[in-house]
């Protein structure tokens, strides 16, 4: 079921056919609060009162042209402007094929060198989310060459993928920030690990190294590394250090008990229109969550 949902999430013309089906739309609403920046905003604020801060993402990918790219990066510096206007704390995370690294390396990195400065003097954290093996050096490389220690930028690194003890080392060397997640791509098994017990020890391990590690530099901004997960026995096996984050109506159940614990907890919000592909990857994470699409075609379904 995962190797299928994996597939599909990269069929055109599925993610066609998923968008005008509002039984879908209605599932999809369980992952996310809506397809504006107000939407997600007043996600932001539902959260806010429940002690909650969170992390923006806009749902996007592999565009295809240069006012793709600048339309993306007019959205997040106005999403900036949004966050600092209503002193939120909110962090972003944006995706590099997003702001068009498949269009060049210097295209991308002129977008993300504007965002970051923009954020950077809003003092909203920017995170650079990872995508799947084959733009994996070209994001560590994008990353690399615009961090400075002390700068609120951190990256992602996924767990399952055999390299990652070693860029971990290098990201922790340079005084960066790390969110580490599981994984979410179909990966051939000479990149990534296959056996789910074997990617549950993989993040174990990581998550225990970022538990003794310092984010180096004089931060102006305070953040310590950060867990992406669900997983609360894994979680509860990793020292006290990383903040937790989990993703926007998963696992609700368990918010409260991490903040209980006192662990510092983070929500990240996804919202756009170009949900299809991201939508796929979430039920593949957890392929019970098809039930959820299965009953919302059934009569009061929701």
């Amino acid at each position: 079921m995962r190797s299928l949902l994996l597939k599909a999430s990269r069929n055109g013309w599925l993610a066609r056919q998923a968008r005008r089906r509002r039984f879908v739309k209605r599932a999809v609403r369980r992952f996310m609060p809506g397809e504006s920046l107000d939407d997600a905003l007043g996600a932001v604020d539902a959260l806010a009162a429940e002690g909650i801060p969170a992390v923006l993402t806009q749902l996007g990918e592999n565009v295809d042209s240069a006012a793709d790219v600048r339309q993306v990066v007019d959205h997040y510096r106005g999403a900036v402007d949004r966050i600092v206007e209503g002193e939120l704390d909110v962090h972003l995370s944006i995706k590099p094929t997003h702001l068009g690294l498949d269009l060049g390396g210097d295209v991308c990195r002129k977008a993300v060198d504007t965002l970051r400065t923009h954020a950077s003097e809003g003092g909203v954290p920017l995170w650079i989310d990872m995508e799947d093996s084959s733009y994996l050096e070209a994001t560590l490389d994008l990353y690399h060459d615009q961090h400075e220690p002390g700068s609120a930028f951190g990256i992602c690194l996924q767990a399952y993928l055999h390299r990652t003890p070693d860029d971990l080392e290098r990201v922790l060397e340079a005084g960066g920030w790390v969110r580490l997640v599981k994984g979410a791509y179909r990966e051939a098994p000479e990149v990534a690990i296959q056996s789910r017990r074997e990617v549950d020890e993989a993040f174990l391990g990581l998550g225990r190294r970022l538990a003794e590690a310092t984010p180096g530099g004089d931060f102006s901004i305070p953040l310590r590394h950060v867990l992406g997960s669900h997983d609360m026995t894994l979680l509860a096996q990793i020292p006290d250090g990383p903040e937790v984050q989990m993703l926007y109506g998963i696992r609700t159940g368990a918010w409260p008990e991490v903040q209980e614990a006192g662990t510092p907890f983070r929500v990240l919000i996804s919202y756009g229109e170009h949900w299809y592909p991201w939508y796929m990857r979430r039920l593949a994470e957890r392929p019970a969550n098809v039930g959820f699409l299965v009953r919302s075609l059934l009569p009061g379904g929701g």
